[in-house]
């Protein structure tokens, strides 16, 4: 494999005109975008249900008919606020329309100058198709649109492509798990859950969002009168701050954001049927999951994508699942042979804040930086403006960046070519308990079971450090950290393997099989991978969770019965890591990785409406009646 970075810029030059990016803000560049563009700020798009969203259109003032790039978001657009510019958008703007696009944004229903009730991943999906067919419709239109958005501006791109528009061209979704439902073996239902344990960035992110409550202007308020107050009321609330490495740590977890007095809404108010009422009542497989606008395994698909994923994102590996599935099972020729990714080791949405010597968390990546402006439209302009420019051919299929090795790697499929699965069975002599303890990475299961034991106490849990999260406000900062500090704690399981003899690359989906018992009713595995310095720095990959109780399905609870030990297939890892000779692989074990994901009380009971919980004393076994594993991909070049 050639590093992708080199690949891509030493050929992407000679088959395209790179354009410069726009100038950074300020009134020079909205000079500049009302010279070169005819502009219609606060356009209200009909549905077909009467509700009219605010839109925002930027085009070249031209009389031939041109492609769009479209943007739809939760968030705020508004291009004044006491009289200061909002620079993104008018950048974005501005360099679409320099390179021939209309540039069109968009809030989501019931958001900011949008009429009708907004509603946390469930907006109907025929918002973005009505949305196309009006931009289809314009004379300055070519009948081509693309779609752009990072995070919740990219979650309803997904539902949209299972609609196939005839307009809907192609697609740029960026940090995008909020837009995934169930894709097996995932069922995060749009980052809300993951292995059936509330994810909490929802939680702290909807403190800001969910704001029902809201002041309007009238329907009829003609077009001039809304551009004009759009100057004076940005409609943006003033949110009080909150502590949330504090606030998260309520109980019940239902009642977390009346008690910092946050906005009614979908998080555990009453909401209309339709949609299912409160979320942190829904259950893994709930059927509200599945009538919003979130895309699931049992749709069509009929839309080429460029997926840009991070290895320090919230969802990483659903997401790299999504794009196998759409591969895979895409009925279209053109469409399944047309879904091309990008994994950087960054944090959520953070391509474009690589540098040359790029640190996230605690841990150099060195430097990850592409040309995303040459990525963006070198996508956009073959499938948008029909230019042979050669992106396809010079575009790898995958490019991952492997970490550790810190350069970027190219792959016709995920997981790349030529990975070959080596076993690593759990083993110990029944004191695994904290870096000092006796827990091995061992290539044979042991003869007989010493299993370790570890007490979780829902209320002292294992708190997160780093990670694959964003969006938790100040209580977790994502990103790789030395994890030494945490792993004192007797209520952490260390597994290491012995130093390699020689360097691997690690990429792929690595699998984990742990025996478990417990004396509670229902409780927690949690697991982290981890790359062991021969210094000891000790640096996270990826983690993940099980609910016990969700251990035979996502649609049905069975609980523990004490001293019965039980198989537990956990929620697949992801990573790409390259591990040095005299490196080790290490795994935790443990109960809790908080607030990342919801402490599980260990009653057996809603989890959601407690405040009481029990102390859970439980065990992990590793023989060869019961071979706890992991399932490592190592790249064989």
């Amino acid at each position: 494999m050639r590093p992708v970075g080199v690949f891509w810029l030493a050929t992407f030059v000679v088959v395209a005109t790179v354009l410069p990016a726009a100038a950074q803000g300020g009134a020079d560049v909205l000079a500049r975008l009302e010279s070169e563009a005819v502009v219609d700020q606060k356009l209200m798009v009909p549905m077909r249900d009467g509700v009219s969203l605010a839109t925002d259109i930027y085009r070249p003032d031209t009389a031939e008919p041109v492609p769009t790039i479209f943007v739809r978001t939760p968030y705020n657009f508004n291009s004044y606020r006491d009289g200061e510019l909002q620079t993104r958008q008018i950048d974005s703007a501005l360099d679409a329309v320099e390179r021939g696009y209309a540039y069109i944004v968009q809030n989501e229903r019931g958001r900011y100058f949008s009429e009708g009730e907004w509603d946390i991943l469930g907006p109907p999906k025929t918002d973005g198709y009505d949305a196309l067919s009006w931009i289809a419709d314009q004379s300055w239109s070519n009948g081509k649109v693309g779609t752009i958005g990072c995070s919740s501006t990219a979650e309803w791109q997904m539902g949209l492509a299972a609609l196939d528009h005839p307009a809907h061209a192609a697609m740029i979704p960026q940090g995008f798990g909020a837009g995934v439902g169930r894709v097996a073996p995932f069922h995060e239902q749009g980052n809300w859950y993951r292995g059936g344990a509330e994810q909490m960035l929802f939680f702290a992110w909807l403190y800001g969002v969910q704001n029902t409550q809201r002041p309007t202007f009238p329907v009829d308020m003609p077009r001039q009168d809304m551009v004009r107050l759009s100057r004076y009321f940005d409609l943006a609330p003033e949110m009080p701050r909150v502590d949330w490495s504090e606030a998260l740590w309520h109980l019940p977890v239902e009642d977390i954001l009346r008690n910092v007095d946050g906005p009614a809404g979908i998080f555990a108010d009453p909401a209309p049927v339709a949609t299912g009422g409160r979320m942190i009542q829904r259950t893994p497989d709930d059927p509200a999951w599945y009538r919003g606008g979130l895309y699931h395994d049992d749709e069509p698909f009929g839309v080429p994508a460029f997926w840009w994923m991070s290895w320090y994102d919230v969802s990483v590996g659903p997401n790299l699942a999504l794009f196998n599935h759409v591969t895979k099972q895409a009925t279209d020729p053109e469409v399944a042979g047309n879904q091309f990714a990008l994994v950087a080791p960054v944090g959520h949405c953070a391509f474009r804040r690589a540098t040359e010597e790029t640190i996230v968390g605690e841990r150099s990546m060195g430097d990850p930086r592409l040309d995303w402006d040459a990525l963006t439209y070198g996508w956009f302009d073959y499938w948008l403006k029909g230019e042979e420019n050669g992106f396809l051919e010079a575009t790898p299929r995958v490019q991952y960046y492997t970490m550790g090795q810190n350069e970027w790697n190219a792959s016709e499929t995920w997981p790349p070519a030529g990975v070959e699965t080596t076993t690593y069975y759990l083993s110990s002599d029944g004191e695994a308990n904290s870096l000092f303890g006796d827990g091995r990475l061992v290539m044979e299961a042991s003869a007989s079971d010493a299993a370790d034991t570890f007490t979780y106490d829902p209320f002292n849990p294992v708190l997160s450090y780093g990670g694959n999260v964003c969006c938790t406000g100040n209580a977790i900062q994502a990103g790789s950290f030395d994890q030494r500090r945490m792993e004192a704690r007797q209520d952490i399981l260390v597994y290491t393997s012995d130093p390699l003899s020689e360097g691997i690359e690690v990429s792929g989906t690595i699998d984990v099989t742990l025996y478990v018992s417990s004396d509670a009713r229902d409780t927690d595995f949690t697991v982290k991978l981890i790359d062991v310095h021969p210094d000891g720095r000790a640096y996270n990959l990826d983690e993940t969770i099980q609910r016990a109780r969700y251990r035979d399905g996502y649609d049905q609870q069975v609980f523990m019965a004490e001293g019965e030990v039980y198989e537990l297939a956990v929620g697949p890892l992801s990573t790409s890591n390259y591990f040095d000779a005299g490196h080790r692989i290490r795994i935790e074990v443990s109960s809790s990785n908080f607030p990342r994901f919801t402490r599980n009380l260990n009653t057996g009971g809603n989890n959601y409406d407690e405040t009481e919980g029990v102390v859970a004393h439980n065990a992990v076994h590793h023989s060869r009646q019961h071979p706890s594993r992991i399932h490592v991909p190592i790249v064989k070049r």
